[in-house]
């Protein structure tokens, strides 16, 4: 068993058309999707933005 990490860059919001796809693309097992949110700092408060995702997958050696 092995594993491989894609990293799907987004932008200020998640195009789910593009998403589909990489997940469709995908031979393995869909084992993790992992959002990297950072702190976005404004004069009224903070927020948290996305700006890639890590899909783990799982594929098995042959």
């Amino acid at each position: 068993m092995s594993f491989k990490v894609h990293k799907l860059t987004v932008g200020k919001e998640i195009d789910t058309q593009e998403l589909e796809n990489c997940l469709n693309g995908i031979q393995g097992e869909v084992i993790s999707v992992i959002p990297n949110i950072y702190p976005k700092f404004h004069l009224m408060g903070a927020t948290a933005r996305t700006n890639y995702l890590v899909i783990v997958e799982r594929t098995s050696r042959e």
